[in-house]
């Protein structure tokens, strides 16, 4: 810390007891002290002021480890939730050993029933040995039969060619909702809600009733000509999908009813009551929900009760409700592993937030920092630091809802998923935190109740029976890789980044060459990607840049005019030398793809989440390099 704000701020709470830091070690190892006044607007936005000067002391929530040690419980009657109930005595008189699960706590002092979530000691393992899979963005991934954006179906595709050559498993980007409209949002770390999946990866003909719809052929048609361009036109594809499917919601709702879909409504139940009445008030009121008439800024108002009992608004209600069954549906149908427990699976992405104006803000805005944006200080690859306009949410706000929003989310992300990448797991530690208008170099880092937030995560997982890697990259604390290794959630390993060879990376941890925001092979071998960056204007780390083309050089035993596609399956034979538990190939490399799917710090300079693959997906599947980099990683 940095000794006490200025004179004149001394009514102000101390920022160690809220858990806003007062400054950070930077990449470079340099101390970076905050600014006073970025203090004083996390304080405000967290609610500290001269009259509350600490965070509640009471959680209707706590997390406790399975085995001890642990924090001493209250006395009283702890009720399991597998039924059955145990006496909590005094110290001396402590169960040793607790049932996973959420228990609820009746405490004998009358201060009010508490939950008690037992958690693991650890998330599940990965699979025994090595295993390796695909990465993939799936709107790129297009087949021929795709409306032109690659959808279910062609993950259900793409996970059956992965499994018969030997793949465990299949990461996908984030497939989280994002706002409704006729305009879409290109990226899926922005999304609406992490509660729910994105429609516009549905594939229309395999809904029921799809063949029965005469305007289908014709929508087709009109949809699979957009396969020719490479960017992605997602307003027009949305336009020829949507049709499709108010359509065949129509007649379903015309039909006999389906016991299944009402079970699914039940099932879901509150959240999907408040995510479904959004999409509906945000189709006739438009966003952001903040400038909505009054009464409907809040999901608990008696005006958006009314609202969805209206014969208007339970339509479009249901019709949301039924594009996520529809989604869940096409899910669990393209990943074999699930039926079966053989081949691919799902490895679903985590994004690190969501859009303040989207359904979790409003269906949970008081947990939330609706001033702030999540963002990172800067490093050696984005020089400016990053805003990545994400709401963050509020450590302690978040504890008094009894992280029922974080607790949903977990749920929903791990549900159809045999593995989950958890993108910059430091969040679950802290998060660097901009207040609006400022940019990145006046942010400062918020520290979560990480006991909780990890706890919580290995709670869910193990239920789930889904194993967990945290996208550890960048500025990162000593002691979080330590817990995160400690509870079995894996480490990532990049190949741009790493000094030591494949051969010296851990066990515990996913190993790739590339991400979504960094390089293609194909990028750094040929100088695209820094003729790129210099193009749009953007400040090239030159040093970093050329030290990943000589280490591609060096580690691949490569000279100057080998050609491209030599250099990649020699990059994937170094990458099978990493002992780690999991090893992954990017799709892009397989097609020799010169474009990183997303440019930090741009915003209009780069075409961010709207390329495609510059070939059928059908071609990637069938093409020599893609068979040899499956090879390498498989062991052959």
């Amino acid at each position: 810390m940095t000794g006490p704000l200025p004179t004149g701020d001394d009514e102000l709470p101390d920022p160690d007891a809220w858990g806003v830091g007062r400054g950070y070690w930077d990449v470079s190892g340099q101390w970076r002290t905050v600014p006073d006044k970025t203090v004083r607007a996390v304080l405000a936005a967290m609610g500290a002021s001269a009259e509350v000067r600490r965070p509640p002391e009471v959680a209707p929530l706590i997390t406790v480890d399975q085995f001890g040690p642990r924090p001493q419980l209250a006395p009283g009657q702890l009720a399991l939730e597998g039924g059955g109930t145990i006496d909590i005595g005094t110290e001396t008189d402590q169960p040793h050993e607790l049932p996973l699960g959420y228990h609820r706590l009746e405490r004998a002092d009358g201060l009010g029933p508490v939950t008690v979530a037992v958690c693991p000691s650890a998330c599940p393992s990965p699979p025994a040995g090595r295993t390796w899979g695909w990465s993939v963005q799936l709107y790129a991934a297009r087949s021929r039969s795709s409306w032109g954006i690659g959808d279910f179906a062609d993950l259900g595709r793409l996970i059956e060619w992965a499994g018969d050559n030997g793949a465990g498993f299949v990461l996908v980007n984030p497939l989280h909702a994002p706002a409704p409209g006729p305009v879409p949002e290109p990226s899926p770390y922005f999304p609406s809600s992490r509660c729910f999946f994105n429609p516009l990866y549905l594939h229309i003909e395999d809904l029921p009733g799809a063949v029965d719809l005469p305007s289908l052929a014709a929508l087709g048609e009109k949809a699979r000509s957009l396969n020719t361009e490479r960017l992605l036109d997602r307003p027009t594809v949305w336009a020829y999908k949507s049709e499709a499917l108010e359509a065949l919601f129509e007649n379903f709702e015309r039909g006999d009813g389906d016991e299944a879909f009402e079970g699914f409504i039940r099932e879901r139940g509150q959240v999907l009551d408040g995510y479904t009445s959004f999409c509906a008030l945000a189709e006739v009121h438009s966003l952001p929900w903040d400038q909505w008439p009054e009464e409907f800024r809040r999901p608990d108002s008696p005006a958006v009760a009314e609202f969805g009992a209206s014969p208007g608004g339970r339509t479009r209600k249901r019709y949301h409700a039924w594009l996520q069954w529809q989604c869940e549906a096409q899910l669990a149908r393209a990943d074999h592993s699930r039926s079966g427990g053989r081949g691919a699976g799902i490895m679903c992405d985590l994004a690190v937030g969501v859009d303040g104006c989207g359904a979790d803000a409003w269906m949970w805005q008081d947990t939330f920092a609706l001033g702030m944006r999540v963002g990172a200080p800067p490093d050696e690859f984005n020089t400016s630091g990053q805003d990545w306009g994400l709401a963050p949410w509020d450590p302690w706000k978040l504890q008094a809802a009894g992280y029922r929003p974080y607790i949903e989310m977990l749920r929903a992300v791990l549900r159809p998923a045999r593995g989950v990448r958890v993108d910059h797991v430091m969040g679950l530690f802290r998060l660097f935190w901009v207040p609006l208008g400022e940019t990145p170099t006046e942010g400062a880092y918020v520290y979560y109740i990480w006991q909780d937030m990890v706890g919580l995560l290995r709670l869910e997982a193990t239920r789930a029976g889904t194993y967990v890697v945290g996208e550890d990259l960048g500025t990162v604390e000593d002691y979080v890789r330590e817990i995160l290794a400690g509870g079995w959630v894996m480490s990532y390993r990049l190949l741009w980044f790493e000094p030591e060879r494949p051969p010296g990376w851990p066990v515990a941890a996913l190993a790739a060459v590339t991400t979504h925001d960094l390089p293609t092979v194909a990028g750094v071998w040929t100088g695209f990607d820094v003729e790129a960056q210099r193009r749009i204007g953007l400040r090239v780390n030159e040093d970093g840049c050329a030290t990943m083309r000589r280490r591609l050089a060096e580690w691949t035993s490569s000279a100057d005019d080998r050609p491209l596609s030599e250099v990649i399956e020699a990059t994937y034979a170094a990458l099978s030398t990493a002992p780690s538990a999991l090893l992954v190939a990017v799709l892009d490399d397989a097609a020799q793809v010169r474009e990183r799917p997303n440019m930090p710090g741009t915003i209009d300079e780069w075409p961010n989440w709207c390329l495609a693959l510059p070939v059928p997906l059908e071609e990637i599947q069938e093409s020599d390099l893609a068979a040899a980099i499956a090879r390498h990683l498989d062991g052959g």
